[in-house]
């Protein structure tokens, strides 16, 4: 009889050693599968973080660039008047005041190109474009070569970066 109680004290304590594994395999699994949720909740979260940084910096950049751009427009009608004002004082004979508002007029310049504001080169003969250019008016053409071409051009065109900020108002031939 003692024999059977050994023998089913083995087979009880055998039996509890399988649960116990079965039981710490299932736990070690359910640990393992709750660990992959929360790397996968990490990698997410760290993915939508990275998206979240690319996309501010990207916005700041714009608005920046806008900013300039509002700058720069308002900009435009001083550099034109100085164009003009630099003509007509090249028509005096005083050296000395045209070198001066040359000068001037260079750095005026020279600060809104490293600021990005280029000129847009357009000149008589080119083809018009009605995506880069506006044509305010159109005349005969002087000779046949200028026909759907610029014949002159009325006012300057700028670009800031890729993106024009004035359009050349410019006059075709027809």
């Amino acid at each position: 009889m003692a024999e059977e109680e050994s023998k089913g004290e083995s087979q009880n304590n055998d039996s509890s050693k399988k649960d116990d594994q079965a039981e710490q395999g299932s736990e070690t699994e359910q640990l393992k599968a709750d660990l992959d949720k929360e790397k996968d909740k990490f990698l997410r979260l760290f993915a939508e973080f990275e998206n979240y940084k690319r996309r501010t910096s990207k916005e700041r950049l714009e608005l920046f660039k806008t900013a300039n751009q509002e700058v720069m427009t308002a900009l435009l009608p001083v550099l034109d008047d100085f164009d003009r004002a630099l003509n007509e004082i090249r028509k005096a004979k005083d050296k000395n005041l045209v070198k001066g508002v040359e000068l001037i007029h260079n750095k005026f310049k020279e600060t809104l190109r490293s600021k990005g504001l280029e000129a847009m080169e357009v000149k008589e003969g080119d083809a018009f474009d009605a995506d880069v250019h506006e044509a305010i008016t159109q005349i005969p053409a002087p000779n046949d070569k200028l026909k759907g071409k610029i014949v002159d051009v009325v006012e300057r065109g700028y670009k800031l970066g890729e993106r024009i900020v004035r359009y050349p108002k410019v006059v075709t031939g027809k």
